[in-house]
């Protein structure tokens, strides 16, 4: 285990790009954590950090040692996971980056009723566009991401996808409020409020504006899908989002429109891990509940569906 904590110290300071930043973040003495490492790159028969004048940061040969620390440590605490399995304790964390549409209803429900069948595992969630996610995926700091339109799917193991149509929100005294059957070219003629291009629905407009004589001319652009649902409730603006992201049977202040499959694409969101990777028993388990709560889902926020 002492090993193991050398690589946990060599990680600290590959993230803090400082001896002397990690030092202080793992509560020892910079010049202990500079000979821990001094004697662990004699010991590989390399060094691992090239030496900077205000920092440190991975060579080639760290950018290497630091994928294998990862691995070793998640699959540490795989195991970890199993054998509190064994012993009936069920204990175990996940961590999930996911995309905000996620978070003010499905992602709290789920953790919710995991956590009331296994009161011992802990969680983190973390609010990631596609490609943080991927990114957080590929450093370990992620075991799962749930995220729309990811962009690398070569490097992952895909575990479940589902398609999401794209909802226009309005005010409910929007003039388009009482119009049953909407399109996108109907909304482009009001303000709107569209999220930034690393966002997957923006992706998806951008796709579908490209090929109609309007443009998406934005009023706002905002990172906050919670901003744009209270925004447009103060101008008669249109905003887009995903249904899993909305509370469309309860929230009376809002009118949500499902605009059709021809006008945007549905979004796909995606459940995937790394490739390759054997995930600890919590967060293979909270996987396969997430995968069959999103295919019902589906069969919720379908607009042929819910219509018929």
């Amino acid at each position: 285990m002492r090993h193991l904590q050398t690589l946990r110290l060599i990680e600290a300071v590959a993230k803090a790009g400082s001896i002397r930043k990690a030092a202080e973040d793992m509560n020892i003495t910079s010049s202990a954590l500079n000979r821990r490492i001094q004697g662990f790159e004699e010991e590989f028969g390399a060094p691992v950090f090239e030496r900077l004048p205000r920092g440190v940061r991975l060579n080639p040969a760290g950018e290497l040692l630091i994928q294998h620390i990862r691995g070793q440590i998640a699959e540490l605490e795989r195991v970890r996971g199993q054998v509190a399995d064994l012993s009936g304790l069920r204990r175990g964390h996940v961590s999930i980056a996911c995309s905000q549409a996620l978070q003010p209803y499905f992602m709290p429900a789920q953790i919710a009723a995991y956590r009331a069948e296994h009161p011992g595992v802990s969680f983190t969630v973390r609010v990631r566009d596609r490609e943080a996610a991927e990114e957080d995926l590929r450093a370990f700091e992620s075991d799962l991401a749930l995220v729309f339109e990811p962009a690398h799917l070569g490097d992952f193991d895909v575990l479940l996808t589902v398609e999401q149509p794209t909802y226009a929100v309005m005010a409910k005294n929007h003039p388009l409020a009482n119009k049953e059957k909407l399109r996108l070219r109907d909304c482009l003629g009001y303000p709107h409020v569209v999220p930034p291009k690393r966002i997957g629905i923006r992706y998806l407009l951008d796709l579908a504006v490209a090929r109609m004589s309007q443009k998406l001319e934005s009023t706002i652009e905002a990172d906050s899908f919670e901003f744009m649902r209270h925004y447009v409730q103060n101008e008669m603006a249109v905003g887009f989002q995903f249904p899993i992201g909305l509370n469309i049977d309860k929230d009376e202040r809002l009118v949500f429109r499902a605009l059709p499959k021809s006008d945007v694409a549905y979004g796909n969101l995606t459940l995937m891990q790394m490739k390759g990777r054997t995930l600890p028993v919590a967060s293979a388990r909270f996987a396969n509940q997430l995968a069959m709560a999103l295919s019902e889902s589906w069969q919720a926020f379908s607009p042929d569906r819910r219509s018929g």
